[in-house]
């Protein structure tokens, strides 16, 4: 595929702002939108000069002129979505957690690989400078081999069990709203995935997991230690212990700033790169190098589907179903 690519956004919320300015920024704009509510999707479309508006949001499937998808809807709508963009010949960007389960990613896997269409997850983590900086040094070798990973997050959110965080049937719950990060840069300082994995949780009244403190191992004995909350307060903080040094992330889902330790000296080094605001702009520019090059490598999705089988596995001990697996 060569030339000027046509997006289209599935939403009209914070995402789907923010998604629109990075295309500012890359001197683009979006080709077309659909809402479910049509006439957000009018007053989004003013805002953004957005050419094409849908009366229904399968129109945008079937629409010839769009190459590109960025479906930013609650993710216990993305399968049903995936499955028809990629059946009309659409390469997806998809807000995390990409699906519910195993099974939904695999199939859709499957179904991206027939069609020779890029599939990715909206994992900002997958394409901060920052963490391609911070990837390059520890394949360098200067801090030695990773040893141990500990990840903090935790938002509280006031016990309304109407709202998605906590609302069954939007299939809220920490570990598909927020463990997805945690998870995910777990999952990009690892050699290969966890095989080993323990856990503890608690449930909100509405049956979704309010916290949980996750342990995991791989073969290669790198461990890591994950603690989620959504009704008390944590540091978004992810420290990657090495041999020689450790390196800490403050607000790490969109970081732009690390420091590193070394573990003799106590010296610190401060690592940047990139920019917070900028987080949109990154992912749908390697999106669209993935699109026209056909190299989809960087969009790690990969490690989307390591972290979807964690999740998955993790809710199957949990006991925790939502209403589309029922």
């Amino acid at each position: 595929m060569s030339g000027e690519l046509n997006w289209a956004v599935l939403g009209t919320g914070v995402i789907a702002n923010e998604m629109a300015a990075g295309l500012q920024k890359m001197g683009k704009r979006l080709y077309a939108v659909g809402n479910r509510t049509y006439s957000k999707a009018v007053a989004f479309a003013e805002k953004y000069g957005i050419e094409k508006v849908y009366s229904t949001i399968d129109e945008m499937f079937t629409d010839d002129n769009v190459d590109l998808i960025y479906i930013t809807s609650p993710h216990n709508t993305h399968y049903g979505f995936m499955k028809k963009a990629l059946e009309n010949g659409k390469h997806l960007l998809v807000e995390k957690s990409i699906t519910l389960n195993s099974g939904e990613l695999d199939e859709m896997i499957a179904l991206a690989g027939r069609k020779n269409l890029v599939l990715a997850e909206a994992m900002t983590i997958w394409h901060m400078p920052l963490y391609k900086e911070l990837w390059r040094i520890i394949e360098s070798g200067e801090l030695g081999r990773v040893q141990m990973i500990t990840v903090n997050f935790g938002s509280f959110k006031e016990y309304d069990m109407e709202n998605r965080f906590f609302n069954r049937s939007l299939a809220g719950g920490s570990l598909l709203d927020i463990g997805v990060y945690a998870l995910s840069i777990v999952r990009s300082f690892m050699c290969e995935a966890p095989a080993a994995v323990c856990s503890q949780w608690k449930p909100a009244p509405t049956g979704v997991d309010e916290q949980a403190t996750i342990l995991l191992q791989n073969g290669m004995g790198q461990m890591a230690a994950v603690a989620l909350s959504m009704h008390s307060k944590q540091p978004k903080r992810a420290m990657i212990s090495c041999e020689k040094g450790f390196i800490e992330i403050m607000e790490f889902p969109r970081a732009d700033r690390a420091v590193i330790t070394d573990a003799v000296t106590g010296e610190q080094k401060e690592v940047t790169a990139g920019e917070t605001a900028n987080a949109l702009y990154y992912e749908l520019t390697d999106m669209e190098k993935a699109v026209l090059t056909g190299d989809a490598d960087p969009m790690k999705l990969r490690f989307s589907k390591d972290v979807m089988d964690l999740m998955t596995s993790l809710r199957s001990e949990w006991g925790l179903v939502y209403p589309e697996e029922e």
